[in-house]
């Protein structure tokens, strides 16, 4: 009888989300992250999206903060950004998805934020290195619920927006998305096997900008819900 070999330290906890409407949780395997998928923010970041394919990056499953619970900022930066995002959960994985039946591999979506050290972003564009000190850190994934395709559907318009202490910072529709979800998992899926419990998230409209130490973050999605936190 094949037996579990011991750990020599003890395992991990698995990072997961709450799924809405129930008590179970939606395991976290991979978070892949969309870059520059809105036009109006690759423009404000210098670049021109009518001549990109899409690219992308990883976050750790560990950056992940759940809804309602404090993000710190965090050390080494002073150009903390906030970067509001659909996130899809996929409850099937595969290599080369067609565009066609992508959507079957869905499970869920829900509200994040892409959270980024900006000034350690800037230095590493310019050494042409990785971005994973800007990109996944403590803190760098807060996401909330996970809204199952069997209750919302698969949202495709509606308006994404995020408010800072009341004041509306980033605002835009899913309709602007230039790469559509299917299209990012199709492209995704060629670069890598897809698992059961991979995240995407899908790229953030025009209006990133700095937070500090107490500011009251409020994201929304239409047809997927709300993401209240805190900077601490």
């Amino acid at each position: 009888m094949n037996q579990t070999p011991p750990y020599v330290i003890a395992a991990p906890e698995a990072a997961s989300l709450p799924v809405r409407g129930t008590d179970s949780r939606f395991p976290v395997h991979r978070i892949y992250c969309v870059g520059r998928n809105y036009a109006a923010h690759a423009v404000e970041m210098g670049h021109d999206p009518d001549k990109e394919p899409p690219f992308f990056f990883q976050k750790s499953p560990t950056c992940l903060v759940t809804d309602g619970a404090p993000v710190p900022y965090p050390t080494m930066t002073e150009d903390f950004h906030h970067e509001i995002e659909l996130v899809v959960a996929l409850s099937k994985g595969g290599s080369d998805i067609p565009v066609e039946s992508a959507l079957d591999h869905v499970f869920g979506y829900g509200v994040c934020l892409d959270m980024t050290r900006r000034d350690l972003q800037a230095v590493a564009k310019k050494a042409s290195r990785p971005w994973s000190t800007s990109k996944s850190f403590d803190g760098a994934a807060p996401c909330g619920e996970i809204v199952p395709v069997s209750e919302i559907g698969h949202p495709d318009r509606g308006a994404v927006w995020l408010d800072v202490n009341g004041t509306r910072r980033q605002e835009g529709t899913l309709e602007q998305m230039i790469w559509k979800i299917p299209e990012v998992i199709n492209t995704l899926s060629q670069l890598f096997a897809l698992r059961p419990g991979d995240l995407i998230m899908t790229g953030t409209p025009a209006g990133v900008g700095s937070l500090v130490r107490g500011d009251d973050l409020h994201g929304h999605v239409d047809g997927v819900g709300d993401l209240k936190l805190s900077v601490v």
